[in-house]
């Protein structure tokens, strides 16, 4: 399951790239907009500028931007920064993998085997999908189409 941490910080990467060319927005406006309590949206947000994905300029007419264009931040990056592995099991994951301690042999597990399948699914998924294509998405749903 999404964490909330991730939805709050793929909530607020929305926001900045619904905003991306303009001014700094500054933490509170965000945390109002898409009402995430804003001590907690500090701590995701520092975050992600430390990976690279913001950049934060203090002072007046300061606050947070995309460091890159919402085109080029994709869901897993986002969903990996914050919550780690995208895979359900362990054993599935590509850059956490761990051995599962019940398992007997990885190589004949039908569980594994069909977790593989429903990772690189939802990887394919993540990794085709930007924060532009959110808010694109966001558009035409609001137009209903």
């Amino acid at each position: 399951m999404l964490s909330k941490k991730a939805k709050y910080a793929i909530k607020a990467l929305i926001v900045l790239g619904r905003n991306y060319g303009k001014e700094p927005m500054q933490i509170l406006r965000i945390a109002e907009e898409e009402r995430i309590p804003k001590k907690f949206l500090e701590q995701i947000l520092l975050e992600m500028r430390n990976a690279g994905i913001l950049y934060s300029k203090k002072g007046a007419g300061g606050g947070y931007n995309l460091n890159k264009a919402p085109e080029d931040i994709r869901l897993s990056q986002v969903m990996r920064l914050i919550d780690g592995p995208i895979a359900l099991l362990p054993c599935v994951s590509l850059n956490f993998y761990r051995s599962c301690d019940e398992c007997k042999s990885e190589e004949v597990c039908g569980i594994r085997d069909t977790f593989i399948d429903v990772r690189n699914a939802m990887l394919q998924i993540l990794n085709d999908t930007s924060i532009a294509d959110i808010i694109d998405k966001e558009k035409r749903l609001a137009l209903g189409v």
